[in-house]
């Protein structure tokens, strides 16, 4: 092989070789996306309301032009089909299908960029995978992850600004993510977390790393640069803002022009990163033309398009039969009645809720303990119970906007977390996550504070971690005992005597509690098993019965 120019070695249209495999690959990804398209238009939908991936709509156009550079050292070489990749891509269908039944938007978008991707040397062949490495792992930059991120960014965004504000001499007074100065109270909430700056320059440094280096080392150290100047920029800009604002007696960077002050020092923040990269950029290299290969015969396509195809469908259709016989709908659930020493009080209309969405019913109901040992005139305990059915990725149990306190709640504010245990009569101990909130006030020592504990119960199993909930509900949809899930969740106004209360209170109630949503899933189950029992001509008239 030998270096040449870009015009030496630019291709005169398409070579009769390139013609087939095009065709069968453009087929295949249409095929794909259309199977999936559930995935596709999530990933898409989520790139238009959401401001954080937003970029993301450049991704596809920048590939594609970063393909069409590759093309003078791509179109020399003979595509040949890789026929075993087949089974790579019918494993990466059924993690996607596992992770679509636990409804995972970020699970099933990855793994469909990974089928696209895959597609590329099923049908082509490696020595094309790998002149287009870069433009195809681009792709992943389309899926839109990161907000797992969010509640350490915003940590970090909190303890930064205080921090500056101390040394700059301003008294501090902070709980949680929230912290009061003198002139006012502020908040660190999504828009303050940086994951926007963090998420874009990810993908804008990636490419510049390309573009502007050919030594590894130099890319790496590029992309590394790129993830950390952000993050350092956001939590000097989060000081900025506040300092602005007390400076100014709360006239300017607190409203529009807060948001303003973040995207121009956004840009600003990367102009110099490309400034800066600019001083170590190299030269573009030769383009280098290759040898023809022998082409391979086309007997050897059709084994492979067939085994491929094959693969795209099978977990589809897998997916279609194992969703057969959903649940029958969930009624009104029944109120919990109160154990010994307890007694059930009148629910107010200004009752507090947690910032939990989407379930098919839920309960709330007020107790007050009559104990003695807890002590006279005790507060009351909050019980909230919401069951969930036919999850999906709109209407789910564990999701990133399901929560004890929303970080966008303007009433509620988190102070503090953790876990706990209680341990029910004759029976394991249970854990729960513990969350402590109050009012959001000025007035931050006297306002008032609640203690909350909850559990998600699924199907029968409490569990306190999200993902292995996600995973357990999934595995049971699979296994066809349904995806019932509850959240159990009880409160408290805080004092010395809380943690006491809850405990006590779910000691006595959890058999109860248990007993209660086992009937609801059990009820579903054999409303189940009836209608898919039961000839679709008759079904309606069996429900009537019934």
């Amino acid at each position: 092989m030998s270096a040449t120019t870009p015009s030496a070695v630019r291709p005169q249209g398409i070579p009769q070789a390139w013609r087939r495999p095009l065709a069968v690959l453009l087929l295949l990804v249409v095929a794909l996306l259309l199977l999936y398209r559930q995935t596709a238009v999530g990933m898409v939908s989520i790139w238009w309301r959401s401001g954080t991936f937003t970029h993301a709509f450049l991704v596809p156009p920048i590939a594609l032009w970063l393909a069409w550079r590759r093309r003078a050292t791509v179109i020399p070489l003979t595509p040949r089909p890789v026929p075993w990749l087949a089974l790579p891509l019918v494993a990466l269908g059924a993690v996607w299908l596992f992770a679509d039944f636990a409804a995972i938007n970020a699970a099933t978008q990855l793994i469909l960029v990974a089928m696209l991707v895959l597609l590329v040397p099923a049908v082509l062949g490696w020595a094309v995978a790998r002149e287009m490495a870069f433009p195809l792992a681009f792709l992943f930059f389309c899926v839109p992850v990161g907000e797992f991120l969010l509640p350490q960014l915003m940590d970090w965004t909190a303890k930064f600004t205080v921090i500056a504000l101390r040394l700059s001499g301003i008294p501090v007074y902070q709980e949680g993510l929230q912290f009061i100065i003198p002139s006012g109270q502020w908040s660190v909430v999504e828009a303050c977390s940086g994951v926007r700056y963090l998420i874009a320059s990810a993908m804008v440094g990636t490419l510049y790393a390309y573009l502007s280096y050919h030594s590894l080392r130099r890319r790496l150290g590029f992309i590394a640069f790129a993830l950390a100047l952000p993050l350092a920029a956001n939590w000097a800009r989060a000081y900025l803002i506040v300092m602005i604002g007390h400076l100014s007696g709360n006239t300017l960077a607190v409203g529009v022009d807060h948001l303003i002050y973040g995207w121009v020092f956004f840009g600003a923040v990367m102009l110099a990163m490309f400034l800066i990269g600019s001083r170590w950029a190299q030269p573009d290299l030769p383009l280098v033309a290759r040898p023809q290969p022998v082409p391979a015969r086309p007997a050897a396509w059709w084994p492979a398009v067939v085994a491929v195809a094959l693969a795209v469908v099978l977990p589809q259709a897998a997916g279609a039969w194992l969703r057969q016989g959903h649940a029958t709908p969930v009624g009104r659930l029944p109120d919990l009645v109160a154990a010994p020493g307890w007694e059930e009080r009148e629910l107010t209309t200004d009752a507090w809720s947690p910032d939990f969405e989407g379930a098919n019913a839920a309960l709330h109901q007020i107790f007050r303990p009559r104990d003695p040992a807890l002590g006279p005139g005790q507060p009351p305990i909050g019980l909230h119970l919401q069951f969930f059915r036919d999850q999906d990725y709109e209407r789910k149990l564990v999701a990133s906007s399901n929560a004890v306190v929303a970080p966008e709640d303007k009433h509620w504010a988190v102070t503090g977390q953790g876990a706990t245990s209680f341990t029910p009569a004759g029976a394991a101990p249970v854990e729960v996550l513990t969350t402590q909130v109050r009012a959001s006030s000025l007035d931050a020592i006297n306002a008032p504070r609640m203690v909350v504990w909850h559990v998600y119960w699924i199907n029968g199993q409490p569990m306190v971690s999200s993902t292995r909930a996600r995973l357990w509900g999934a595995l049971e949809r699979l296994r066809g005992q349904g995806d019932d899930a509850a959240l159990v969740l009880v409160y408290t106004p805080m004092d010395e005597q809380a943690p006491r209360r809850l405990d006590a209170f779910l000691r006595q109630h959890w058999t109860a509690i248990d007993a209660e949503l086992r009937r609801v899933r059990d009820d579903g189950l054999k409303g189940a098993t009836v209608a898919s029992a039961t000839p679709s001509g008759t079904a309606a008239s069996a429900g009537a019965t019934r």
